[in-house]
């Protein structure tokens, strides 16, 4: 796959990120104004929501009136329309709660509640975290009410505010965007065209060496074609051909066919000496079109395949090698089937002061709980992972080393991206994906840059090992859970004590 098409389609996974961040996170009117008199906002069925609220981090403004939401974003020079807009669905709840969900679809996506007169709490569905929300008494300020200029420096600017006040890894990463913001703002002229402007855009994102980066230019039919998607420098997108030879090197060490589910996004196997595999190639998409209930309820049918005898098995192989992310809330209900007791999985922050990259909003934990009224499995785990692990693979990677006992991870580092994608329009043509949150450990560091390590480190879909038709991490892991699991437990426990004081030290550049 090309630069361009993974761009693509990295653009593609933000817009569905985003269709229940930026742009739903306002869709809370209801039927009717709601009354400014206290007594009556607390009546059932009234909408409280009524009004202009800003979320604590995150860049955006939304504007609640009836049933629709308008959302804006906004950087301390500009004021731009969002990219999403939606409805109300159903009636508020006794607590005020409002469901809504995008324009021309029939199901809501997420939900948004009153805390009080002044405060509110979003949450969409499948996602792992809220975000808080202040309302703005006066309104909607007046530069959101004007038309923003769409010349090539006005889009320059607010796209260069856009990474400068959410991007939180510049000083992990050594690059010093006021001093590259200049000299790319030094070459932009009156006669400066949008391919023109597009080069110079591109240019401020390759060293950041991001895969949660990326732009997007609008096409004449509508929607947007990914120009550019970042990466970690020494990995790659994946081939088509590369997914093909890596499926029939898997198939070559299971006893059986794997079980599809999820549209082909999800496989279930067996391996000899009773150990399970679950191959994870995304955390969506299982459905065409539904909402997050329906994704779940899929892959609680492949889990329930994976665990329909738990006592049998001797080792679950969980395999993220081909996984490009998705829902964070997905991995963690997983990880909900593979424990019987509630473990922290991470806590996540996001940039909340446009002025100060120190600042992030409160930590809010996510914690597994074990599922509850369905099998459970709580043996030996081996995670296989990969620089193509990418986003929510990493996140179910982060939450699965607080398992006891812990999986053993083989592989190779994973991407070290974690963070939601924001998905911001700059101008009419041009519109900026980025990340602006940190998933934090329980020491309080990140892994975002060099990714996860593995325990154990093999080679992963090397030419030489798909020529031969080898998969040695996953002969490792079937070695490694063969052995028991104390042996598997062990290898985990050795290998992260020397990473902690490696990789971490690292990792932790990214706090």
């Amino acid at each position: 796959m090309s630069g361009a098409a993974r761009a693509a389609r990295a653009a593609g996974v933000a817009a569905v990120a985003l269709a229940v961040t930026a742009g739903t996170i306002g869709t809370a009117g209801a039927v009717g104004a709601a009354p400014d008199g206290d007594g009556d906002a607390r009546r059932p069925g009234v909408n409280r929501l009524e009004g202009v609220w800003q979320t604590d981090g995150y860049g955006i403004i939304v504007e609640i009136h009836g049933t629709a939401f308008t959302t804006y974003d906004v950087t301390r020079i500009s004021c731009t329309p969002g990219f999403f807009s939606g409805a109300q669905v159903g009636a508020p709840g006794r607590d005020g709660t409002v469901r809504y969900g995008q324009s021309g679809k029939a199901y809501a996506s997420s939900s948004l509640t009153p805390r009080g007169h002044d405060r509110a709490v979003y949450k969409e569905d499948g996602g792992a975290s809220a975000r808080d929300l202040t309302r703005l008494p006066g309104g909607l300020p007046a530069q959101c009410r004007q038309p923003a200029p769409q010349d090539a420096l006005a889009t320059f600017d607010r796209f260069w505010a856009t990474f400068e006040e959410n991007y939180p890894f510049f000083a992990a990463k050594g690059i010093d965007w006021h001093a590259k913001g200049a000299q790319a703002r030094a070459g932009i002229t009156p006669q400066t065209s949008a391919d023109d402007l597009q080069k110079i855009l591109v240019g401020l994102l390759e060293p950041l060496g991001d895969a949660h980066t990326a732009l997007g230019r609008k096409r004449p039919g509508g929607g947007y074609d990914g120009v550019f998607g970042g990466r970690r420098p020494g990995t790659a997108e994946p081939t088509d051909e590369v997914r093909e030879q890596a499926a029939r090197a898997v198939a070559a060490q299971l006893l059986a066919p794997e079980q599809p589910f999820g549209r082909g996004l999800l496989g279930v196997g067996e391996l000899p000496g009773g150990i399970g595999y679950l191959r994870v190639s995304a955390f969506d998409g299982y459905v065409e079109d539904g909402p997050y209930q329906d994704h779940a309820a899929e892959l609680d049918k492949a889990l329930d395949v994976l665990l329909a005898h738990p006592e049998r098995l001797n080792g679950v192989v969980v395999d993220l090698r081909l996984n490009g992310g998705g829902s964070d809330e997905l991995g963690l209900r997983i990880a909900a089937r593979l424990t019987d007791r509630p473990f922290l999985a991470y806590r996540k922050v996001a940039r909340n002061d446009p002025a100060d990259p120190t600042r992030f909003t409160r930590p809010q934990p996510s914690v597994v709980r074990p599922a509850a009224g369905t099998t459970r499995y709580t043996g030996p785990v081996a995670l296989l992972t990969a620089g193509s692990t990418v986003s929510a693979g990493e996140t179910f990677t982060q939450a699965m080393a607080e398992r006891r006992p812990a999986p053993v991870r083989i592989g190779e580092n994973t991407q070290g991206v974690f963070s939601d994608i924001m998905f911001k329009p700059v101008s009419a043509d041009f519109v900026a994906v980025l990340p602006n949150e940190k998933f934090l450990t329980r020491s309080g560091s990140t892994y975002d840059g060099p990714g996860i390590p593995p325990n154990v480190r093999t080679p992963v879909f090397t030419p030489e090992e798909l020529t031969q038709g080898r998969d040695s991490a996953l002969t490792e892991a079937r070695r490694l859970l063969a052995a028991g699991s104390t042996r598997a437990a062990d290898a985990a426990d050795a290998a992260d004590a020397a990473a902690d004081s490696a990789d971490a030290t690292a990792a932790a550049g990214a706090r």
